[in-house]
């Protein structure tokens, strides 16, 4: 069975603000100074998935940059166009749909677009595992990462029974918990992080979309007939935003009984706000994280990004601070996850320009 990877490159990384905009996103942005990151996600699975058989899911407001970056082996028709954001469930559903009418049944691996992993072979090598246990099975497959502290930041899988060599059966998954459960967690070595990286036949997600979001399906099954043909964006434009606004946790992964999870141990992180940043770069002995010139004295513990001018510091300990030619971000490394409050009030003040 053909292998396919879907790669949902539509969010808008608000907490990376005023790196992260509408029209370049975190997915868009080079922030290890490599690639872009939708690039990087795409070659890292190279070896497993031909190029011509990765999809993106973004939405038409990136469509042009999306183009424009992505690398030249992956063909225009495999970028997918979502006309309005409808969370994760719909846009792999769509995917599905697209590899049942080109392919009719196909493996698909589902990958965040922005996601840093340090070890890379043993990620394919986890992978590639989760691709066989697919193949063999109806089972929806989740990847969750061994925790290495009690983070609060993120979704939590609760591991059931042990069916095969570190494969699991998902007992629950767990809310973002506060300090003292994430602990509890940590302690017991029964929990993951949840990761957002799942694989399946395109006929299993499919057939579970059908049975737990059934109101979603039928709207995916009147898209179906018009997918690769001139009448594609227009179904869509009249289709999608009638869709459920519905994550894939929450619609099916929470519901069904037939969720495997296989623990995954490669330097994960989601990089998901600015304090995240030592995933990629490492901290100097004073424990800051600086790219781009800088003057910093009597500085510790502080993030710097900024590739325009000087960023000088004197005398402070645990900020951001981050400069862009319109706009500059200050804040404590433990208000990181709030950058998006920010973007929330430009655009409550129509501030446009600046999103």
């Amino acid at each position: 069975m053909k292998r396919y990877s879907v790669i949902m490159a539509g969010g808008g990384g608000t907490r990376f603000w005023p790196l992260s905009r509408q029209a370049s996103p975190k997915q868009l942005l080079n922030l290890s100074g490599n690639d872009v990151m939708i690039n990087e996600t795409i070659n890292r699975i190279n070896p497993l998935v031909p190029y011509h058989q990765t999809l993106i899911v973004t939405n038409q407001v990136q469509e042009e940059i999306m183009k424009e970056v992505v690398i030249d082996e992956i063909p225009k028709n495999n970028i997918l166009l979502e006309p309005i954001g409808r969370n994760t469930a719909p846009c792999i559903g769509y995917a599905a749909m697209v590899l049942r009418k080109r392919e009719q049944d196909a493996l698909m691996c589902v990958l965040p677009s922005d996601h840093f992993i340090k070890n890379e072979s043993e990620f394919i090598k986890i992978l590639d595992k989760c691709f066989d246990l697919a193949e063999s099975t109806n089972n929806l497959i989740t990847i969750g990462i061994k925790p290495t502290f009690p983070c609060t930041g993120y979704g939590y899988i609760h591991m059931g029974k042990e069916i095969d060599s570190s494969v699991y059966e998902v007992e629950e998954f767990v809310e973002k918990p506060n300090i003292q459960k994430a602990r509890e967690y940590l302690d017991s070595g029964k929990f993951l992080w949840n990761s957002g990286m799942f694989v399946w036949k395109a006929s299993t997600i499919l057939d579970n979309i059908k049975r737990f979001l059934p109101k979603l399906y039928d709207k995916l099954e009147e898209l179906e007939q018009y997918i690769d043909t001139e009448e594609e964006a227009k179904a869509l434009a009249e289709l999608y935003p009638q869709m459920q606004n519905i994550s894939i946790d929450y619609g099916i992964m929470e519901r069904s009984n037939e969720v495997l999870v296989v623990p995954g141990d490669f330097g994960w992180n989601d990089v998901g706000s600015w304090d995240s940043l030592g995933s990629i770069y490492e901290a100097d002995e004073r424990g800051n994280i600086i790219v781009g010139d800088h003057i910093y004295i009597d500085t510790t513990n502080t993030i710097a990004y900024g590739k325009e001018h000087l960023i000088a510091a004197l005398g402070v300990d645990n900020l951001i601070i981050v400069h862009t030619p319109d706009a500059t971000l200050v804040c404590p490394k433990d208000r990181a996850q709030d950058v998006k409050l920010i973007v929330d009030e430009l655009k409550a003040k129509n501030r446009n320009e600046l999103l």
